[in-house]
């Protein structure tokens, strides 16, 4: 493939990715939520003398807490992904060297 259809490629690509993150914010109105407390409605809905098995181990402060520890989650499981990614490809390209 050509320089310039893979550097196209990567552009399209990165174009769709953005148009997937953002879609969702704008044709999407009212409180994002996450799973866990639509489930917690849809039980207390469905059997409204519901009580849960277990408690949180550990009550943070507040939700921008959550989102953060959630934030960092995140990014350590993209680094470990990058470095993975990274050194295969390393391997490769030395393998191809010695050759």
């Amino acid at each position: 493939m050509k320089q310039s259809k893979k550097g196209l490629s990567n552009w399209l690509l990165l174009l769709g990715v953005v148009v997937l993150a953002v879609a969702p914010l704008v044709l999407i109105k009212g409180e994002f939520s996450g799973a866990d407390g639509q489930a917690e409605d849809a039980i207390k809905e469905i059997q409204p003398k519901y009580k849960p098995w277990f408690n949180p181990l550990i009550v943070l402060p507040s939700g921008e807490v959550e989102s953060l520890l959630f934030s960092v989650q995140a990014a350590a499981g993209a680094g470990v992904i990058g470095y993975v990614i990274g050194l295969y490809k390393g391997r490769s390209q030395d393998q191809r060297n010695k050759e």
